[in-house]
Order: C-alpha cells, then structure tokens, then sequence
C-alpha cells in the first residue's frame, strides 16, 4: 500500500506544502512567545504556575517537532528519497504527543493560549490526514456525489 494511496499525488503534495509552512510559522511563534515570557516581568508568578506554564511550553514545542518531522518526511517520499515500504515504518508515523488541560490552560494568557490550542488543533489535523492517507481507497469514506452518478450510470 502507498502512504498516500488514498490521496492524489498533487494534493498530497499542497496539504503537505501548506501544513509544513503552518507548522513552520507556529513554530516561529511559539519559539517568540516563550522566549519572552522566561525574561523576568512585572507580575510574579507562583512557582507551581511557572512550571506548569513550562510544561505546556514544552507540549506545544514537542507536538510542533513531532509534525514537522512527519511533514519532512512527506516530502522526502514526494521527492523519492523515502520508498513506500520505508514509510510504513513507525519511525515514519506521527508521534504521540500528550494533549494540554483546557483548565490549567484557562489561567494563561490569550497569546499562550493561542499557541497552545493552535498547536493541538494543528496535530489533530495532521493526525487525521495521517489515517485518511493509510487507508486503502477501498475503505475510504464512501462519497455521496460517486454513489450518485453509479446510481445515475446504472439506471441508464
């Protein structure tokens, strides 16, 4: 089976292109914003609010590194550099990457929080792309507009 067997080679190539320079840009942010917030400022967070802050810095980065590890490697197989085979290996999948409390998020800045569901949001979409793509177009979700020209070529 191809990794993008259920996806035409065109398409496969612009989600790709367009989720990596998301991913990039995010990434970009994310790096910005958390450099900021470890200078010292103004308000005095508690310790334990400093390092929650910190965990959730470090779950947007590791969901940010885990996509566009699986989006470098997309492109490696679009250019060939990676066979069909090599991209079934779990080294090629999309990493775990463990989801932030919506309630301990609550507490952080709009610009933190941003990031955070921006990054969760973007993993989940990748994640799905990454399921469509393994399965075999055969069990692909049926599509309502083929269904309705199969019926339409067989009643005439």
């Amino acid at each position: 089976m191809k990794p993008a067997a259920s996806l035409d080679r065109g398409l496969h190539r612009r989600l790709v292109d367009g989720l990596y320079l998301e991913a990039m840009v995010m990434a970009d942010e994310a790096r910005a914003y958390f450099d900021m917030r470890e200078r010292p400022d103004a308000e005095a967070d508690d310790p334990l609010r400093r390092v929650a802050f910190a965990c959730e810095s470090l779950k947007v980065t590791t969901r940010l590194m885990h996509i566009i590890a699986w989006l470098l490697s997309q492109r490696a197989w679009q250019r060939g550099e990676l066979a069909d085979a090599e991209m079934l290996d779990e080294k090629y999948r999309l990493g775990h990457a463990t989801t932030s409390d919506p309630a301990l998020c609550a507490t952080f800045p709009f610009a933190a929080r941003a990031l955070i569901d921006g990054s969760q949001d973007l993993y989940e979409r990748v994640a799905r792309l990454q399921d469509r793509m393994a399965r075999p177009r055969a069990q692909a979700e049926p599509n309502p507009a083929r269904a309705l020209m199969d019926r339409l070529n067989a009643a005439f």
